[in-house]
């Protein structure tokens, strides 16, 4: 939204620099939700759910063909969807049929394969004849926006125990974003999750340099793993695989997403 709060529907209009930090925040906005789809799916398949690494290199591919299709006007970053949590749980669970005997990880194929991304490609067909007008007049804010704030509130549990990790650094965070979200001027306005990013960081770092630690005992901020991993390397690959039942389990998720994008 620009001063006059009109919409503005291409971010090209707010200059190179505007678009950069809009980018930035996106991207640290996305990161952690992008990581946090394939940590959780990893406790429903007993350790043997998606690879981190394989989230964000095909959320990254999928970010540059996205930015590609609609010619740079948008500075967004396509990460993991919550929405199919519960789909993935469901698989997970399954233990009937061909999955009787299956471990874990012979599970997870099928439920890659049952996100169906043929559905997307034949939604994206729909919207694309029949105008996106026409679709924004059947998909109002009054419907999308229940539905996005369905798939927040379902994490709330997960948020309370991230933050739970350290109280302090979160409502520090979560207050630098009510703040700017709501009394932020210009350009401020709209970076309020950037602002919360950068000063609660720098607020772990300066307690770390006081001698502070999380409540467990550990270190607030530790780069250990960081300084122990590969600079490169290749990510666990693997082809999906298909079964009517993960299919109707997971497809009409896709519903959802659609909403969940143009809300």
């Amino acid at each position: 939204m620009n001063e006059n709060n009109t919409a503005i529907k291409d971010a090209r209009s707010l200059g190179l620099p505007k678009m950069l930090l809009l980018g930035l925040q996106h991207m640290f906005a996305m990161f952690g939700a992008t990581i946090l789809v394939p940590i959780l799916v990893n406790t429903y398949f007993e350790g043997q759910g998606l690879s981190i690494q394989v989230t964000l290199m095909c959320a990254g591919l999928g970010t540059l063909f996205f930015h590609a299709c609609s010619k740079f006007k948008v500075p967004a970053f396509l990460g993991s969807s919550f929405a199919f949590l519960g789909g993935f749980a469901t698989v997970a669970n399954l233990n009937t049929g061909i999955f009787a005997d299956m471990t874990m990880g012979e599970k997870l194929p099928y439920a890659c394969g049952g996100i169906a991304g043929a559905l997307y490609l034949i939604l994206a067909l729909i919207i694309k004849l029949a105008g996106v007008e026409r679709v924004m007049h059947y998909l109002p804010p009054v419907v999308t926006g229940p539905i996005i704030i369905c798939i927040g509130l379902s994490l709330a549990p997960s948020a309370i125990a991230n933050a739970s990790t350290n109280w302090l650094i979160a409502l520090i965070a979560l207050g630098t974003i009510i703040v700017f979200n709501i009394w932020g001027k210009g350009m401020f306005k709209i970076i309020p999750i950037l602002m919360g990013v950068v000063i609660s960081y720098a607020a772990a770092a300066v307690f770390q340099m006081m001698g502070m630690t999380n409540p467990d005992g550990s270190a607030i901020l530790n780069f250990s793993e960081v300084a122990t991993a590969s600079w490169v390397g290749l990510p666990p690959f693997q082809l999906c695989k298909f079964d009517p039942t993960a299919v109707m389990v997971m497809a009409p998720i896709a519903l959802a997403t659609m909403m969940e994008h143009i809300g």
